[in-house]
């Protein structure tokens, strides 16, 4: 009995720092929206400078863990969140996650490089990491013992790292759940935009929850020390495993999460003690972290259900090259392959011309991502698993005596087997869930497959022979350069020819809109597994190619993690193209040679490596998506031609309390609005109409958030053009944007306090409408859609904005609803606001309006009193016609 104890209360510390760091990686996900994979970094390099500060430099405890766990790390979250965070938060899933996995690697680099450097060139009386002195924890000194249960032993390093974790997530539930800062921070998240429009600052509550979070993570990591080391590899292999407890408790739940962790703990050595059973098969213990997230991934991942009345879009990024000819976007690659090919044959030694080889046989493997991830936008991070996993198999058959053709081609079929096995959980997972899943699969490879020696051959691995070509063969390395171009151009041919078949447009629209696809007979599972499929025969194919110019393969050879360095080179070049695979394949070989001429630090390349993930806070779409976007406007400035805009200005109306002067805007190089003048006076209704499309509501934008590239708006004549919208919206300014105003996954309680801080005002709110006080608890995503619009419009009546924006306000409600609606925009009109209301649907808003404002192809047309409109009037308006009425 004391044993089971003993290994339950052991678990228990173990699960506590699981558990802490899980609670960060919730934080931080429920709050922006990013998963950190760096986190386990992020708790390394605050062990890191603990270690300094108290082996090195001889500060007491007392003192070095404040500073650390509650400056440093806090610190170094706002600056991360300054340098990439800010940026990430409105980049896509394969960009947030290449970025973090770049600061996974460059952060432990980092704060080692700084060590090196302090000892090495300024003399610094510090240890080095690869001294191997120890590292203590927060606990005292000398370490204390207990025995309370029987011969069960508990150490003050034990009982000091389940106090801190504990309290650490009590703190934090009720920050997040009790404090107006953790409102803020969900809001934030749930929907960001919203956020701001309800005077949210969105930039400073994202900055919080990583700073909040960062500190999590270097209290995991100051407690965790004394049992990992100063590892950072330890430190990322804690982060999975944290991440098993985050996702039981859906990367929401903070409580759940954990109670996981602590569960996970228990469990990891509850089988490590009485699993006999995983003695027989290598590897079963220490993947059992792996398993767990496998299967909770599979049990408890699902994506966020939308608001009502939105759609969830992933649309492709522009072409930028679309407007060139078929030469002049063929050139540069043309060109460039004549080149190599020329340097290869007459100027290139043997060293490099391998290692272009090499890096060319890289991009091979590289040109899986671009299927699986560039056109079906699903991250696989177990790449390196296929392409190791077929090239094991090719040498496992070379051995049994099969022919080498042959041998080749049953490793890549089994590339292709577990592609399609890899497949059948993406059918119900997707993004950074998928990402997760496909990492503990390749996780259980390594450590449970890749471990059987009947399969790899133990350490020795398999011999794979060179072939040839009739005129040489690949132990010479230009042939295999050309062998590999010839592979890749053949490759590329194919993807080409995808993106633009049938299949390819069905695996686009399900990449772009799954319901809207499905509607139209589009089968979702058979476009995820051809993607899968096709990707692991690739990487298969590179990988048997890795093997055989290497000679051999070993099971440590490709390794799971080296998948997460494969996956950022990729998308940091431009995961979309072909030609980022090639970049990428030939830096990831011929970048760490040219490095070692310039410095003798092992840890410069990684800083710069991951470092580079920072380019995708700002171009998520990768190098060559961004040079190409740089010649494509220096090419439309060329041909911009001065736009004359001509426009007939409305009445003057002196008494305006938000007025449009001048706008032009729009989105990207599409200009939607056109020299718009618009005045909304104080307590007055203007409604704006015209035909879908006319700018309506990118008018309603610019009145509550956006910057236009042209004109002024003004708040009671105040400049407030550059003004961002939670300070607008702090003005006065309440936009209740098309769609539905509410947060989804916050109460009706949570989304009233948004605009109403005062208990005392909610209640009004509920006086007044009783069926929402009925329903304060439930969240506001599981509300009827006429509900929803209520709620988004309740606030308003218990503080009146100055103005208030309402688009498309009856957009598939039913008309007792409706009415409802305009009702209280009659009673915010007879109290003094300013009301600008956008509707398609004429008859109940102009039944309402003083003022009347017609729309059509980014122009007002026409304004004028509510007792002008006829029905010639409208009907022109409505038709599109030239003119609308008499000007």
């Amino acid at each position: 009995m004391s044993e089971l104890v003993g290994y339950v209360l052991s678990g228990l510390v173990t699960g506590a720092i699981f558990a802490l760091m899980a609670s960060g990686l919730t934080l931080s996900y429920s709050a922006t929206g990013v998963f950190n994979f760096a986190h386990g970094a992020i708790g390394f390099l605050t062990a890191l400078v603990f270690f300094e500060l108290t082996t090195g430099l001889g500060w007491p405890v007392w003192l070095a863990g404040p500073v650390t766990v509650a400056g440093v790390a806090p610190l170094l979250g706002y600056a991360l969140h300054r340098l990439m965070f800010r940026g990430l938060a409105s980049a896509g899933e394969t960009a947030q996650i290449v970025a973090t996995i770049g600061l996974t690697i460059a952060l432990p680099a980092l704060g080692l490089w700084t060590v090196d450097v302090l000892v090495d060139t300024f003399g610094a009386d510090l240890p080095k990491v690869t001294e191997g002195a120890a590292a203590r924890g927060l606990g005292p000194r000398p370490v204390e013992t207990w025995q309370p249960f029987g011969g069960v032993t508990i150490d003050s390093d034990q009982l000091t790292t389940f106090v801190f974790a504990v309290l650490a997530a009590v703190v934090l539930w009720a920050v997040m759940r009790h404090t107006p800062l953790g409102l803020r921070m969900r809001a934030t998240v749930d929907r960001r935009r919203l956020a701001t429009l309800r005077g949210i600052d969105a930039d400073a509550a994202s900055a919080q929850a990583w700073m909040l979070s960062s500190t999590l993570a270097g209290l995991a990591g100051v407690l965790a020390v004394p049992a990992l080391g100063l590892d950072s590899n330890a430190f990322t292999v804690l982060l999975f495993a944290s991440a098993t407890a985050a996702v039981f408790g859906r990367l929401q739940s903070i409580p759940v999460t954990f109670v996981a962790g602590l569960a996970l703990g228990v469990v990891q050595n509850l089988v490590a003690g009485y699993a006999d059973f995983a003695e027989k098969v290598t590897g079963f213990r220490t993947a059992i972290p792996a398993i767990l997230l496998f299967g909770g991934l599979l049990v408890l991942g699902r994506t966020r259900a939308r608001v009502a009345g939105s759609i969830a879009e992933d649309a492709p990024p522009p072409d930028y090259l679309a407007d060139l000819p078929r030469w002049r976007r063929v050139l540069p690659w043309t060109v460039s392959v004549v080149a190599l090919l020329i340097w290869t044959f007459t100027l290139g030694d043997d060293y490099w011309v391998g290692l272009v080889a090499q890096g060319l046989v890289l991009a091979l493997i590289f040109c899986s991502f671009v299927v699986v991830t560039g056109i079906g936008g699903m991250v696989n991070l177990a790449q390196a698993s296929f392409a190791a996993l077929a090239a094991l198999a090719a040498g496992l058959a070379f051995s049994k005596g099969l022919p080498f053709p042959l041998a080749v081609l049953l490793g890549v079929l089994a590339a292709v087997a577990a592609g399609v096995l890899v497949a059948l959980p993406a059918l119900r997972l997707g993004g950074r869930v998928l990402a997760l899943a496909t990492l503990a699969l390749a996780l259980l490879a390594d450590q449970v497959l890749f471990q059987i020696d009947a399969f790899s051959n133990g350490t020795v691995g398999w011999k794979l022979p060179a072939f040839s070509l009739g005129f040489a063969d690949t132990n010479d390395p230009r042939a295999r350069v050309v062998i590999l171009l010839a592979v890749i151009g053949l490759v590329g041919l194919l993807i080409r020819n995808l993106e633009r078949s049938a299949s390819g447009r069905a695996i686009l629209a399900v990449r772009s809109a799954p319901t809207a696809a499905l509607s139209v007979g589009i089968s979702a599972t058979r476009a995820k597994i051809t993607l899968f499929a096709l990707a692991s025969g690739i990487a298969g194919l590179g990988g048997v190619l890795y093997a055989t110019f290497n000679g051999q393969i070993t099971a440590t050879d490709l390794p799971a993690l080296t998948g997460f360095v494969w996956l950022a080179v990729v998308v940091l070049q431009g995961v979309r193209r072909v030609g980022g695979a090639v970049l990428g394949g030939l830096i990831m070989a011929l970048f760490p040679e040219v490095l070692d001429n310039v410095t003798d630090s092992a840890y410069v390349g990684m800083i710069l490596f991951g470092l580079g993930g920072m380019i995708l806070a700002k171009h998520p779409d990768g190098v060559l998506a961004q040079m190409a976007e740089r010649r494509y406007r220096r090419r439309k400035r060329t041909e911009k031609r001065a736009e004359v805009v001509s426009v007939s200005p409305g009445p003057a109306q002196p008494d305006a309390v938000l007025r449009l002067e001048g706008i032009v805007a729009g989105y990207g190089d599409a200009t939607v609005l056109r020299g718009v003048d618009l005045a909304v006076p104080a307590g007055k209704v203007v409604a704006l109409l015209g035909a879908n499309g006319a700018g309506k509501s990118t008018a309603c934008a610019v009145a509550g958030s956006m910057v236009p590239t042209a004109g002024r708006v003004l708040l009671d004549g105040e400049d407030i053009t550059n003004w961002p919208a939670h300070r607008r919206a702090r003005a006065g300014i309440y936009l209740a944007p098309e769609g539905r105003g509410v947060f989804p996954s916050l109460t009706v309680e949570e989304n009233l306090t948004t605009w109403l801080p005062s208990a005392a005002d909610r209640e009004k709110v509920y006086e007044r409408l009783s069926h929402l006080a009925d329903r304060r608890t439930v969240a506001a995503g599981a509300l009827s859609g006429g509900e929803q619009q209520i709620l988004a419009l309740a606030p308003a009546l218990v503080r009146p904005p100055r103005v208030l924006i309402a688009d498309e306000p009856s957009l598939g409600l039913a008309p007792l609803i409706v009415e409802q609606i305009f009702e209280l925009f009659g009673e915010l009109r007879d109290r003094g606001v300013a009301l600008l209301v956008v509707e398609e649907k004429a008859s109940e808003v102009l039944a309402l309006a003083d003022t009347v404002a017609f729309m059509r192809l980014g122009q007002i047309s026409w304004t004028g009193p509510r007792s002008e409109v006829d029905e010639e009037r409208l009907t022109s308006a409505y038709l599109g016609l030239a003119g609308v009425g008499d000007q």
